[in-house]
């Protein structure tokens, strides 16, 4: 099955999301910023990176600059619950930056694990 890596500062998002997507199969890393994000990366593909715009250290979309950079084809979800306080819609910004999906904090627990699969069937 697949690896998913979650980068995002909130630890109890990330837990959630490990327990969520463990229980549908997939094997799930953390990451709490973009730096420790990147180096996991590294040392450990995953075939899919979910990741929080607005975290410290390194936020989301410098991260996702980052990642295409090194590793172009990487899969990336790209998630936000400040994109509304923020005067820039962040997650277009994501998009154009590489995401090739955006996801609104809160969002129901299917909405994740079926945006997981459609992102992991494309090629």
């Amino acid at each position: 099955m697949a690896t998913i890596l979650v980068v995002d500062d909130d630890r109890q998002v990330c837990a959630l999301l490990k327990q969520v997507l463990e229980e549908e199969g997939y094997t799930v890393e953390s990451a709490l910023n973009g730096i420790e994000g990147i180096r996991g990366y590294r040392s450990h593909p995953a075939d899919l990176i979910i990741l929080d715009i607005l975290m410290p250290e390194k936020e989301g979309l410098e991260t996702i600059l980052d990642l295409r950079r090194e590793f172009p084809k990487v899969k990336i979800i790209a998630m936000s619950g400040g994109s509304e306080r923020a005067k820039l819609n962040l997650l277009d910004l994501a998009r154009r930056l590489g995401a090739q999906y955006t996801l609104n904090k809160p969002f129901q627990l299917q909405t994740i694990t079926d945006l997981v699969k459609k992102a992991l069937q494309e090629d």
